[in-house]
């Protein structure tokens, strides 16, 4: 993603992975004839050629004068994750890639998790020594309390190693924070909450110097969601409140200078929501 600006704000996108996703995987009603009709304004960047839509998992890097902010972590490395392709038990360059972009893990002030998913808390930690560790040793971590009660009430063994792996030992270190659905992270900066693909899943507001934006989290995982917020994702806790929230979401921001900034949408990643019919459809845009 080029970098935006939104007033005094700067945000980048660091990715772990990118590429193509088979549409079913994501979305049972995402069959190849309901796809292709939106062929014309997902193509090339959201939709290949064999119809596969294209997606990326990336961390948002949103920088202030003061501040040094990271919306969601991907997956991380070394994660046992069952077998569960694909993320177990990966071996990325993205702290390489973080660095590159200018950020190195100490310079790091906050860390904003949308939700608690595997692809949103993995590089909350890092293995060292044989232990997971926090890998932004400086940073207050931002979870909200819905989330972390939702997810921690739960008996499953893949929930129980995420908490464990990337979670937990980010409470030990006393470095996270258990916040309402709403809270202000600064003058600039603050949750939205959009819950739904998880309880207390949230977005994140920008307002700076007249400028806005917002970062989607997952209310929606690919552009073509605006177009077909009914579409439900396989992985949504409440599908029914999932699909109020990304309409709702879309109403709201729909004709206005707010620029989208999608948390699973391919590069070049940010954009703006446009009025369609009796729908909406995502406009890329470039740098500002």
């Amino acid at each position: 993603m080029n970098d935006v600006v939104v007033g005094r704000i700067r945000v980048g996108a660091v990715v772990e992975t990118a590429g193509p996703t088979r549409p079913t995987w994501l979305f049972p009603s995402a069959t190849p004839e309901a796809v292709e009709r939106h062929r014309a304004w997902l193509a090339p960047h959201f939709l290949d050629g064999e119809g596969r839509l294209l997606q990326s998992v990336h961390t948002f890097v949103v920088k202030t004068p003061d501040l040094t902010v990271l919306v969601d972590t991907c997956i991380g490395n070394d994660k046992d994750r069952g077998g569960r392709r694909p993320f177990h038990m990966l071996r990325t360059g993205f702290l390489d890639n973080l660095r590159a972009a200018g950020v190195a893990p100490e310079a790091v002030d906050v860390v904003i998790c949308t939700h608690l998913h595997v692809d949103h808390v993995g590089w909350n930690t890092r293995l060292d020594g044989g232990r997971w560790v926090p890998t932004f040793p400086r940073a207050r971590y931002l979870f909200t309390r819905r989330e972390w009660e939702h997810w921690t009430s739960e008996d499953e063994d893949g929930t129980r190693r995420i908490m464990a792996d990337s979670v937990v030992p980010v409470l030990d270190a006393g470095l996270a924070e258990l916040v309402p659905m709403d809270h202000q992270v600064t003058d600039e900066i603050r949750l939205e909450p959009t819950p739904g693909h998880t309880p207390g899943h949230v977005s994140v507001r920008l307002a700076s110097r007249g400028a806005d934006a917002v970062v989607t989290g997952d209310l929606m995982h690919h552009p073509v969601q605006v177009a077909e917020p009914e579409w439900q994702s396989s992985f949504d806790t409440d599908p029914v409140e999932a699909c109020r929230t990304r309409r709702a979401f879309c109403a709201r921001y729909a004709d206005r200078p707010v620029t989208v900034l999608g948390t699973h949408f391919h590069h070049p990643t940010a954009g703006r929501i446009v009025s369609h019919r009796d729908a909406w459809r995502f406009a890329a845009v470039g740098p500002r």
